[in-house]
């Protein structure tokens, strides 16, 4: 079997590395020796999209925020699905990750990154919650493995009963919050649901035929 190969390292603001690697057509994602994010495996960020736009599909001109761009798969999924007067935004903290897109990983996105709907933002994507009346139809949210990050503490906010909050007086009423785990987390779901949402939790598999691990994604419309 070939080696996987080293291709660039990212600094993560507050703290940590990622590293690319590559093995022939397969690349991985790690963090130490964690890997986050695997080529093959992208059943689940794909189904981050599709879950939330299954509940939101009658929206006209719908305004999406990502949050993490990984490899690029939820948003690609996004441009093929949505609407051509869709808006969406994603927002990315670490600026090597953006780099890769438009890089080692151009193969993944297609044209997804040069799509007119969509506009990347370099930035912690709490900064994107809180700007004047922000009002999103759905936001996706794929930060640091989940509720149990790995990475960066001040993402343990982000899922915080604050930090939901913050999401509810984001959206839109009827609104669409998907948020993807590496893990169920039966607390967090309870926080999720206090915070204003009806929440349906869903078991997808990683592989795209829905096979292999199996991670969370918790959809939430808001009450």
């Amino acid at each position: 079997m070939n080696p996987w190969i080293h291709l660039d390292t990212a600094q993560i603001p507050g703290g940590g590395e990622l590293k690319l690697m590559q093995r022939g057509q397969d690349y991985s994602i790690m963090s130490g020796n964690i890997e986050l994010m695997n080529s093959r495996l992208y059943g689940s960020e794909v189904a981050l999209f599709k879950l939330a736009w299954a509940k939101a599909a009658s929206r006209q001109a719908p305004r999406v925020l990502i949050g993490g761009l990984g490899m690029g798969f939820t948003l690609r999924a996004a441009v093929a699905d949505l609407p051509k007067d869709a808006r969406i935004v994603v927002s990315e903290l670490v600026p090597e990750v953006i780099a890769w897109g438009g890089g080692h990983l151009g193969g993944l996105y297609g044209d997804s990154l040069s799509d007119p709907r969509v506009k990347i933002v370099r930035g912690d994507v709490a900064d994107q919650l809180v700007e004047p009346k922000p009002l999103y139809d759905m936001i996706l949210m794929d930060v640091d493995n989940g509720p149990d990050g790995l990475n960066r503490d001040a993402n343990d906010s982000l899922y915080s009963l604050h930090g939901l909050t913050i999401l509810k007086r984001a959206v839109t009423p009827g609104g669409v919050v998907s948020i993807w785990s590496a893990a169920p987390d039966d607390k967090f779901a309870r926080r999720f649901a206090h915070a204003g949402f009806t929440v349906t939790e869903h078991k997808v598999g990683a592989s795209p035929s829905g096979k292999g691990p199996k991670h969370v994604i918790w959809v939430g419309v808001a009450r």
